[in-house]
């Protein structure tokens, strides 16, 4: 399938398993059901798009942007995401595990209650994101920039935490148990306890 240009077009049931849709742009679109499997892209734009239900098992996105979009019941199992872009996206009953990812820019994402569990989001921009009831165990954030970040309710258990920014995140009442961090998030988390820190 050559590169397209598509705005405000629905593609229901299209199946696209192993596609090059290379630097595409789809703006506005509806993806319903699609099978999208090893489908793959390098800096295509996805803006504003919906995807409900779908697959993307075993896709791989290079320097590609899903801006704004909403990601409903849509697995991306085994799928490969290196240096995109997600900022605004929303992520509701998404399979995303396991999954490959380097780097990239996730501000302002919505993941609440999502199961990230064992992923490695390292250096990943995180910026504002809902992680809300999130399931964060054994998931590697080292060096991930969560500054005001939505950590409520989540689930730390073994994650990795070395140099992540956690500025301005409401860090008072978390489970820490196991997570692994630096001097300077061990002093964040003290004081958030209520623990007067002192040199």
């Amino acid at each position: 399938m050559a590169e397209r240009t598509a705005e405000g077009e629905r593609f229901a049931r299209v199946d696209w398993y192993a596609e090059e849709l290379g630097a595409s742009v789809f703006v506005g679109c509806e993806f319903v059901d699609a099978d999208l499997t090893e489908v793959t892209t390098r800096g295509a734009r996805f803006e504003d798009c919906e995807f409900r239900g779908g697959q993307l098992n075993a896709s791989s996105h290079e320097g590609t942007s899903f801006t704004g979009c909403r990601f409903t019941r849509t697995s991306f199992f085994a799928a490969t995401l290196l240096g995109c872009k997600l900022v605004g996206s929303t992520f509701s009953g998404a399979k995303l595990r396991p999954m490959t990812v380097e780097g990239g820019n996730w501000s302002y994402v919505n993941l609440r209650g999502a199961d990230l569990s064992g992923l490695d989001l390292t250096g990943v921009r995180l910026v504002e994101a809902d992680l809300a009831e999130a399931d964060l165990r054994g998931t590697v954030l080292r060096d991930a920039d969560l500054t005001r970040a939505v950590l409520r309710n989540v689930t730390l258990d073994g994650a990795d935490l070395v140099g992540a920014d956690l500025s301005d995140v409401a860090l008072r009442g978390l489970e820490w148990k196991g997570a692994k961090v630096d001097t300077t998030l061990a002093l964040l988390i003290a004081e958030a306890q209520g623990a007067v820190v002192t040199d």
